[in-house]
């Protein structure tokens, strides 16, 4: 891709914006052949339906189209961020204190790449999770993916 989540997530946020929608985060995989998938979670107050993935959808495209930043053949896909929610911005770290996270590293930390507990926020660029008792801080430049957990 020429250009990385965070300048896409800054060219779609505004047309995304101003049909009423939170631009959740974005992710893409690289196919073997070329062919990649786009994935842009959105979401409101409201919740999301597949009409409202279907407008969003009709947009990105035509920005997409437009702009051409990623080579080759993808495919787009909007969806709402479900249950199990990515969280991709530090302030969603905070947004979601009080919830259960799983939390995976792209380095070990104390010898660990997993980390599942309650997340109590982020301070000083630390993800902090409370697991069995005690509190455990994560570098949140080092988090490679993280997620609520459904709680039903």
């Amino acid at each position: 891709m020429r250009q990385d989540p965070l300048q896409l997530g800054k060219m779609l946020e505004p047309g995304i914006r101003s049909m009423g929608y939170e631009l959740v985060g974005i992710e893409y995989q690289g196919g073997s052949k070329g062919g990649g998938l786009l994935r842009v979670y959105i979401d409101s107050e409201q919740g999301i339906s597949a009409d409202d993935c279907q407008k969003v959808s009709y947009q990105v495209s035509g920005v997409l189209d437009v702009e051409d930043p990623i080579p080759g053949h993808y495919t787009l896909e909007v969806s709402s961020p479900g249950l199990d929610r990515l969280l991709f911005k530090a302030e969603d770290f905070d947004r979601f204190a009080g919830h259960e996270v799983k939390l995976r590293m792209a380095y070990p930390v104390d010898g660990r790449r997993r980390f599942r507990g309650r997340l109590a926020g982020i301070r000083d660029g630390m993800v902090v999770i409370g697991q069995d008792g005690e509190d455990i801080s994560l570098p949140y430049e080092q988090i490679e993916q993280a997620r609520l957990v459904p709680e039903y």
